[in-house]
């Protein structure tokens, strides 16, 4: 659907610039864009390595690990129904400490770890019986819970933003922190309290 859409105003832009005498424009635009594009990528690959090494770094030293457990009674408090020592809780607090740090890219393979365990641990509440359980092909409350908190995303470092900002030339490429954080830590609240809500 999303090829099709892209498709369709690509579509749409070289039509009116054709019926308004721009077409060189158009491809001028075009050309330009991708130059920028490549340039882009090139920043943010560099950006992506240097912060995913310093996640890699935290992993190996055990410093993720730490944290994790100092996240317990938070995790605790958004998940009751995981156990304590199940393995999708390590997934989800690397995923939630990265995501904290605007590391995107880095929080998304913990993620995908965590809706895999977090799968796992809803077929073995199925094989056991359990009244709880919700009928296969379903997410259940901590899969939806997840996905809201890792959507909302409360970042302490918006390195992506960051990092955009100082592509384009802006003057002060970390101006961004304070409204990212307040937007962030709100939409984290609410999405909170909704899960919250909608668990009873």
């Amino acid at each position: 659907m999303l090829n099709y859409l892209w498709a369709f105003m690509i579509l749409v832009g070289v039509l009116w610039g054709a019926l308004h005498g721009n077409l060189s424009a158009v491809t001028d635009g075009a050309l330009n864009s991708a130059k920028e594009a490549v340039m882009l990528s090139i920043t943010m690959l560099g950006i992506m390595s240097f912060w995913t090494g310093i996640m890699e770094i935290g992993q190996k030293s055990g410093l993720i690990e730490r944290m994790s457990k100092r996240m317990g009674p938070v995790l605790h408090f958004l998940f009751p129904r995981i156990p304590g020592d199940h393995e999708s809780l390590a997934y989800i607090a690397t995923n939630m400490i990265a995501n904290v740090l605007g590391l995107g890219w880095a929080a998304t393979p913990a993620g995908l770890k965590a809706m895999e365990s977090l799968k796992e641990l809803e077929e073995d509440r199925r094989k056991e019986g359990k009244k709880k359980s919700v009928p296969e092909g379903t997410a259940n409350n901590e899969m939806c819970n997840f996905l809201i908190l890792n959507i909302s995303s409360l970042q302490l470092i918006p390195v992506t933003m960051i990092a955009y900002r100082s592509q384009y030339g802006s003057a002060n490429p970390t101006a961004v922190v304070g409204p990212a954080l307040a937007a962030t830590l709100f939409s984290t609240l609410v999405g909170v309290v909704a899960c919250k809500l909608l668990d009873r």
